[in-house]
This record gives C-alpha cells, structure tokens and sequence, in this order.
C-alpha cells in the first residue's frame, strides 16, 4: 500500500497559508498591515472559518503574522526578511533505512542509557541524547504564577493521600486538547501519570508476559528499551525510514511470521530519527491492531510540536475498537519540572489503572491543578506555536552548521 502523500490534494488551509505567505514575499501585504478576519476571510475565499483559523495559525507558526488580542491578525515581517525566514537550511543527506535482524532479541541498554543520563546532568557536556529541553523554552513566570494559584485555591489537597486516576478537571481538558489529535476521549478513562514513560511501562505490563515479543521501530529510543528491559520483553526491530517511519508493510510481515503480542512506537517526530508517519500508515496500522487484535502502544510525546496539524493526528483517531493505547505527556511542551503524563489504554483501560493504584498510586495533587490551569489558558496556544517556531529556528541552525559548506567556512 502506498501511504506518501504525493498524490493527494493540498489541502484548503495549505492553499491559503501559501497565497498570504506570496504576498507578503512579493511586499503586496507589508509589515504591520492588518490581515482580513477570520470570519471575513471566510466569506472572501469560500472556506469554512475553521481553515482560515488553521491558515492564519500556520502562518503564525512561521513567523510570518502574529495576534494581536482583541485586534486580530497582522503582517509581522516585511518582504526581506519573510524571504530570510522562509529561506531554507542546506540539504543533509537522508540516514539509509535500517536493516534490522529478522529474529526478536532480548534487550540489553542499561549500562549505554546510565552513560547518556550521567551525561546529561553533567555541566561539562550539552547532551543530545537524554531529550531534555533548555529551560529558556517555558516561560518561567507564567509557571510560577499558576504553581502559586494553585497552592492558594488547593493547599488543602497536601492534607491528604492522592489517588489514580487524577482529578477529573485536568483528565476533562486533556480530553478536549486531545481533539487536536483527532481524537474524542473520555475523560472517565483518562489516567494521569509521572511522565509518558511510566504510561508506556503500564501499558507493557497490561498486554504482556515476561519472555514476550514487541514489535517496535529500529532505532528506538533507548528509554523505551530501558522498560522492555526491566519486564524480560523480546525486541523485533522494524525496518523505520527516516522521514516516513516504520515499515507497515514489515510489520504486516513480523506478524504473519512472528509471535508480536504488541506494538510500540512513536509516529510523529519518533526519537531519534524524527520521522513523521502519513495519515495512510496511521489508518493501516490501526486496521492491522483490529484484525490481528494486537495492542499498538502509540507514544504521542511531540505531537503537539510537529509543525504540520496532519501530523498531529494520532493512530487512535482511527481506533474504532479499543486496540490503541495512547500515551502521552507535557515534559516536551509545557513545564518539564511538574512531571505529569497520561494514558488512554482502550480496551486495557480497567487493568492499566489498577497496574497504577498498586505500583505507584496517585499523584501530587497540587501539580495536578497547576498543570490544569497551564493546559487551560488562553495563551497556551499562542505558546504552543511559539514553541514550534523557535524549535524550528533551532533545528535550521543545526542543519546549516552540519552542512558541508559550513565546515568549510569554519575558522580554523
């Protein structure tokens, strides 16, 4: 099956997102001119007001119009420098596909994962490997002050013991900012967690034994590893491209050859390649967990920072029969100190949340209130897209140092 997206249609919002970038390239539209509304825009062009809303955010996420409250949308750079935005950094050679062994192995990271951990909280190093963000990614004000509204309104919950699965305010708008990946959760079935990777350690645990094999992408982030590791789980690695991920038609392989009892993977901008799965992939690979009854244990980590709202769509908006258990966390984009993740684990949801009463129970609930007001303000978006632009910034200086001619012109 053929799962690019070179034959299918730009879609609307793209259309618009590139006629407004044209025109302020050319200087038709100047730096500080006002942009029609969203609701005028709409009617102009014959769209629904939701993909001029997504258009204008698009170009909020290169820079190239900004909001302003109660006032609406405006240019924000002039030509000259929406061409220097828009330029792009030098070309790096795609990595060559994996070619993993055909056979599950057992897994053996602990000792590699001890040396990157130690070398990420080593002064001397700027680590690559432990995925940590800088801390001058989270406005540290807007975290203090909802950590201090929330030790004013709730210092009552320190007088007493926490329980899963979290309070139901923080599950409720989860929920709702879950439609931003397509998909419609119940907040009764959300589960709050320490971080994406405890979700991922339950769900392990849910749907398999000791001995057991697990399909995941190749390479993997070591972190996962790690937890197969520590529950005595089999790896068959699956042939992962670079840009477009892994291999649904050598997992269709694996699982008529060999015993898979789940999947585990990270579809949109997986760690360490940053491949971002097609839509087509996605609906396969839900279609394979029905007929097969397989568990797909879908990592959703940084699928608030993919720039493009398709790539944003999880595996589990396809999910029609509880096959799919959604882990995710804000560690990545909003405030990595307050450690809070969460899990929707389909049809395993009961025996995931049980896993948690008994291994860890509840959580600090004073976290668990900040981090519902941080989810929950208005400015949370407009930080999102900021977030999305200056990681973008940061991974066009990365490339343009890498590049051949970059090395070139380095001093001596």
């Amino acid at each position: 099956m053929d799962t690019s997206f070179s034959d299918a249609p730009t879609p609307l919002y793209r259309q618009l997102c590139d006629r407004v970038s044209a025109l302020i390239h050319s200087g038709a539209l100047r730096k500080g001119d006002k942009l029609a509304s969203v609701r005028e825009m709409a009617r102009q062009q014959g769209m629904a007001q939701s993909t001029v809303l997504q258009a204008y955010r698009a170009l909020e996420d290169r820079r190239l119009i900004e909001a302003r409250p109660r006032s609406g949308y405006f240019v924000a750079v002039s030509a000259p420098a929406a061409s220097k935005v828009a330029r792009r950094a030098p070309a790096l050679a795609v990595p060559a596909i994996t070619t993993p062994p055909a056979d599950s192995r057992s897994v053996d990271v602990s000792r590699l994962v001890e040396q990157v951990m130690s070398a990420a909280v080593d002064e001397r190093f700027i680590s690559f490997g432990a995925a940590c963000p800088t801390d001058d990614l989270f406005p540290p004000e807007r975290l203090r002050k909802a950590m201090s509204r929330a030790l004013q309104q709730h210092a009552d919950s320190l007088s007493h013991y926490p329980f899963a699965p979290g309070i139901r305010p923080l599950r409720e708008v989860i929920a709702r900012r879950a439609l931003g990946m397509g998909c419609t959760l119940d907040p009764e079935r959300i589960l709050i967690t320490n971080g994406c990777l405890e979700s991922i350690s339950l769900c392990l645990r849910a749907v398999t034994q000791p001995g057991d094999v697990v399909a995941i992408e190749s390479p993997a982030y070591f972190g996962l590893l790690q937890i197969m590791e520590s529950l005595g789980l089999r790896a068959l690695e699956i042939p992962t491209h670079p840009r477009t991920g892994l291999s649904v038609p050598a997992l269709q392989l694996a699982l008529d050859t060999q015993p898979v009892k789940a999947v585990l993977l990270v579809p949109t901008l997986s760690n360490p390649l940053g491949s971002v799965m097609p839509l087509g992939a996605r609906r396969e690979l839900a279609r394979l967990a029905r007929e097969h009854d397989l568990p797909i244990i879908e990592d959703a980590l940084y699928n608030d920072l993919c720039p493009r709202a398709e790539g944003r769509r999880a595996i589990k908006s396809f999910d029609t029969t509880g096959h799919v258990l959604l882990c995710s966390s804000y560690s990545k984009t909003v405030a990595p100190g307050l450690r809070l993740g969460w899990v929707e684990a389909g049809r395993w949801s009961s025996e995931v949340q049980r896993l948690k009463s008994t291994l860890s129970g509840g959580h600090t609930e004073l976290l668990e209130w900040a981090m519902t007001e941080l989810l929950d303000q208005v400015q949370h978006e407009p930080a999102l897209r900021q977030l999305r632009a200056t990681v973008a910034e940061r991974m066009a200086q990365a490339r343009a140092s890498s590049s051949p001619t970059a090395s070139r012109q380095a001093p001596a």
